[in-house]
């Protein structure tokens, strides 16, 4: 019989594997306990699904309006013990005001971004107004951390479509909102975050509150325990 390719050669790697299989069979008439099921496994070549690597879901985790010098220290470490990287978008009064945190945070891996100085909605000032929060607070940045802010978030996710030749960062809005600001339920916080969890999705929350602190840490829990990764913003859009 003449081979040809790869189909015939699975198929010729079956036969002899029924072959084999059947030679066990026959043996194990007259001596049952002589064969082993790993023989049988290790002659035809068995993988277990375990042994096929397949790539757990990403999830991006992102803070918006800090840094806040009550709560987000207390974030940082429960971050750090999770090993868990965050994307935090600054407000850059606060920055200005707590700018062991903004060094910290880039210390320690996190990505930082942009979230004007002053919390305005750019859309209901002018450009060049728009152009002053966003630079003010990248200036801020680069100060403390000495790398321009690649990434911002808009205030309210109201954006001016005509600053993006202009500002050269991409704006970033999100996937699950659980409206964390409006309340102090940390299990309708958490709730609102796992039940919705996809990959690739991009979580909203607020570090100047601790409700919101410490129901971000038991969402990483949560769905760390599910099999998410935890990733910054920036590597799950690139990927």
């Amino acid at each position: 019989m003449r081979m040809n390719g790869k189909k015939d050669g699975v198929l010729m790697a079956c036969y002899a594997c029924l072959l084999l299989i059947g030679g066990l069979l026959t043996w194990l008439e007259y001596d049952y306990n002589a064969v082993k099921m790993e023989d049988v496994r290790d002659a035809c070549g068995y993988v277990s699904a375990s042994a096929t690597p397949v790539e757990a879901p990403k999830i991006a985790l992102t803070f918006d309006d800090g840094p806040s010098a009550a709560w987000t220290p207390v974030l940082l470490d429960g971050l750090k013990e999770r090993g868990v990287k965050a994307t935090f978008f600054l407000i850059g009064e606060n920055a200005d005001k707590n700018p062991e945190i903004v060094k910290r945070m880039a210390e320690e891996g996190h990505l930082i971004g942009n979230h004007t100085y002053h919390h305005v909605e750019l859309t209901k000032v002018s450009e060049n107004e728009a152009r002053l929060e966003l630079a003010d607070t990248s200036a801020v940045i680069v100060r403390i951390t000495g790398k321009e802010p690649e990434y911002m978030r808009p205030p309210f996710g109201a954006w001016q479509r005509k600053l993006e030749q202009e500002i050269e960062m991409l704006p970033v809005l999100w996937t699950i909102d659980p409206l964390d600001w409006t309340t102090e339920n940390q299990d309708e916080i958490v709730n609102k975050v796992v039940t919705e969890a996809e990959e690739n999705d991009i979580i909203l929350l607020h570090d100047c509150y601790k409700s919101s602190v410490e129901a971000g840490l038991r969402i990483v829990d949560i769905l760390q325990e599910e099999g998410f990764v935890f990733v910054t913003v920036d590597e799950l859009l690139l990927n």
